[in-house]
């Protein structure tokens, strides 16, 4: 018997359920008026359907939805927003929003939610809390939390006494690389990446696939190379959107990423193509990589990546040839094979070899807004953080592992007793934690999620506290860098459906109820964006006007030539060569360790993303659904000849753990190698109330079994994972 059971939110949901088409179109007898004749507004918001952050301006005819458009002056779109974003009105309009806050009543088996009020919602977390705090300290409190509304609950958990936070994000996606370039450069790439795309003339692209994560800028600047004809070089396993753009296309073998990286370098040096002038002034260690990076010839790569020796010092050769206009994409989800920081590093290396940071057609320099923070006290001192549940591993993590602070809320005697949830769908987001995360919901106190969405981490709540979307709230501003400077703002276009809320509603009137008045000093969320904005020239009126203001830079765009430039780093140089690695007990250099293999009969589970939608989050969106409602399953002709596949047949996965997946539909293809399949992440659903894409196309969260932990900073490496083909169940 389960102290909390997962359930549904179904049966709770029911009576709140909105009949009808949740798209615009009615079909009324008579034809409607055409769009844009009635009284149009508009009003500037900042794109969520994904991290990209493009700003824009939502337009209403006669007080209703009618489109999203770019903001022209939006340094990250350029008034051009993506598939996603333009189907970002489906968010609002979705007829499977939650729309009340819910509470769990009755015990084990017969365990429900029932609709509450506010009041009684935030009374009974806030009470949770406080006794959490006296009993065992508000340390003991974990939070996840992604996105704009993570900001508010971050906000509060640090004011509470917390020091634990584990987003999904950060060992999944781009920790790793940032914490490689911050190594060798002193500085981490960020989002967004500063990649000088447009003025490049050699992009090379590992595991990066531009035009199917659809990050505008990156995209725009990544088709005007393509116009000015730079040379691409694209390495993956799948033939992907950007390989088809490209001059040369690298279907290397799964996890010999690092072996391809030290064979280039091997070239570069052995071959004296690496910028002299460059390294000699601004490197340091060159001369131990020179010897490391010797034994690793192209002919020793070939027999690890597939790849053919003369294929792989062509590429260099090109690589240098353009060299200082040549980019090695650092990449985004790098999340891979457990050597995530030190490929990673390899990458930023491969750089420098070049020449390419801070040069024009490399990497420019960032520049954001010196935006001031609102003034409010200093946070408490947490007794721990999240290091306590990282037991001396990672030591070089600058945030909480997700898995490890799953595990550590399993048993009596569980560091965590309580989690704030927001936006984080942790049963798809966080790999192989599937019954650690009822074990962990059997063992808390208090598990709060604050979404917009009856995602399946709801089952596992005490509370559900109904979040309203991007486009009915303000968030703080968008300071990004960039080329230039650049601010933006996200300010309600419509008032909260149903009885949802705005996330610094719901983070202040629990601060409220706890004690930390002195840590929220304003009643509407705008004060603080007016104060902000008018320590840098600006106000809140201004913005809600043009929604997006840039501002001249400060700084150099790039290193200018001969420049004594120093760099963040504990030589003041480019590291190839890293001490604070060997200090903490790690390669100062890249190494090269061999894939796991996977059982016979099973293929490498290669997963990516679709240009349709946001991982998991847009699935059930009405608009992105009609574009994409289920994923497909890339099979090479070789392997569908073997089991007897044709394309549009429905095959089930079962992974290397006897793990098997939804019914998903086969692709037959010559794009993907003939030991790997493909398939889009974020499909899957398993919960009952995203009406849409409930049990619609196959999770690759869920055949994701295995982890490869980064030592260095806990990247939970997911390519590690096998599948074969279930017949006859689907």
């Amino acid at each position: 018997m389960n102290r909390r059971k997962f359930i549904q939110l179904t049966g709770a949901l029911a009576g709140g359920a909105v009949v009808g088409s949740p798209v615009l179109l009615t079909g009324c007898a008579s034809a409607p008026p055409p769009p844009g004749s009635g009284e149009v507004k508009k009003s500037p918001t900042v794109c969520a359907i994904c991290f990209w952050k493009c700003a824009g301006f939502v337009h209403t005819e006669d007080g209703q939805p009618w489109k999203i458009t770019g903001n022209p002056d939006d340094l990250h779109s350029h008034g051009r927003l993506c598939t996603r974003g333009s189907g970002g009105m489906g968010s609002y309009l979705d007829r499977d929003r939650l729309k009340k806050p819910l509470l769990r009543i009755g015990e084990g088996d017969r365990q429900t939610f029932k609709e509450v009020s506010w009041e009684e919602a935030l009374d009974f977390v806030a009470s949770r809390m406080k006794k959490i705090a006296e009993e065992h300290g508000p340390d003991r409190v974990a939070g996840f939390a992604q996105g704009a509304p993570g900001a508010h609950f971050r906000h509060l958990l640090k004011a509470y006494g917390s020091g634990s936070f584990g987003p999904p994000d950060y060992a999944q996606c781009r920790a790793a690389r940032d914490l490689a370039f911050h190594l060798t450069y002193g500085q981490a790439v960020g989002s967004p990446e500063p990649t000088d795309l447009e003025h490049s003339r050699c992009i090379v692209l590992i595991g990066t696939h531009i035009g199917e994560n659809l990050h505008n800028g990156q995209v725009r600047g990544f088709a005007r190379a393509i116009d000015n004809q730079a040379t691409i070089i694209t390495v993956d396993p799948r033939f992907s959107v950007a390989a088809g753009k490209a001059k040369y296309w690298l279907p290397i073998k799964p996890g010999t990423d690092m072996a391809l990286l030290l064979a280039w370098m091997n070239v570069l040096v052995t071959e004296d193509l690496y910028d002299k002038d460059y390294i000699q002034r601004y490197a340091h260690g060159f001369e131990e990589l020179a010897e490391h990076v010797r034994p690793y010839t192209p002919e020793w790569a070939y027999l690890e990546t597939g790849l053919e020796p003369e294929l792989i010092r062509r590429t260099a050769r090109e690589m240098a040839g353009h060299a200082p206009a040549t980019l090695i994409h650092p990449g985004r989800h790098v999340a891979w094979y457990g050597d995530d920081t030190q490929r990673t590093r390899a990458v930023a290396i491969l750089n420098a070899l070049l020449g390419s940071w801070g040069r024009p057609g490399g990497f420019y320099m960032p520049e954001k807004v010196k935006l001031p923070k609102y003034p409010v006290p200093d946070y408490p001192k947490p007794a721990s953080t999240y290091r306590a549940a990282h037991e001396g591993k990672y030591p070089l993590a600058f945030n909480g592992v997700s898995n490890a602070l799953v595990e550590h809320s399993i048993g009596p005697d569980a560091h965590y007793k309580g989690w704030l949830v927001c936006e984080c769908n942790l049963p798809l987001s966080v790999p192989g934690m599937t019954e650690k995360m009822q074990q962990a919901a059997d063992s808390l106190d208090l598990v709060v999620v604050i979404d917009t969405m009856p995602m399946e981490v709801t089952g596992y709540a005490d509370v559900v506290l109904p979040e309203c979307t991007y486009l009915e709230r303000y968030d703080n501003i968008r300071n990004a860098q960039e080329t230039s400077p650049s601010l933006a703002l996200r300010m309600p276009a419509f008032e909260p459906k149903y009885d949802s809320k705005p996330g610094w509603w719901i983070a202040r009137e629990l601060g409220l109820r706890l004690g930390l008045e002195k840590y929220f000093p304003w009643k509407d969320f705008s004060e603080v964006l007016d104060w902000q904005l008018k320590q840098v020239g600006s106000s809140l009126a201004e913005m809600q006007k043009i929604g997006v203001k840039n501002f001249p830079r400060k700084t150099a765009k790039y290193i200018a030539e001969g420049q004594d430039y120093k760099f963040k780093t504990p030589s003041g140089k480019i590291e190839l060569y890293s001490t604070p690695l060997k200090e903490a007990g790690f390669d100062p250099l890249p190494r090269y360790t061999a894939p796991q293999q996977g059982p016979a009969g099973h293929y490498r589970l290669i997963y990516g993303r679709a240009p349709a939608h946001t991982f998991g989050r847009t699935s059930n969106n009405p608009l992105l659904f009609q574009l994409m409602p289920e994923n497909t399953v890339w099979v090479n002709p070789g392997a569908a000849s073997q089991w007897k596949l044709s394309s549009g047949d429905y095959v089930r996965l079962k992974n290397q753990d006897g793990v098997v997946s939804n019914p998903v539909r086969v692709r037959v293809t010559e794009r993907i190698r003939p030991d790997s399949v493909f398939m889009a992440h974020g499909f899957g659903h398993t919960s009952k109330h995203l009406r849409l894409t409930q049990g619609v196309g196959a999770s690759d969260a869920y055949l994701i079994t295995n982890l490869l932990m980064d030592p260095i900073m806990g990247a939970t490496g997911m390519r590690s994972n096998f599948v074969t083909f279930v017949q006859g169940e689907a």
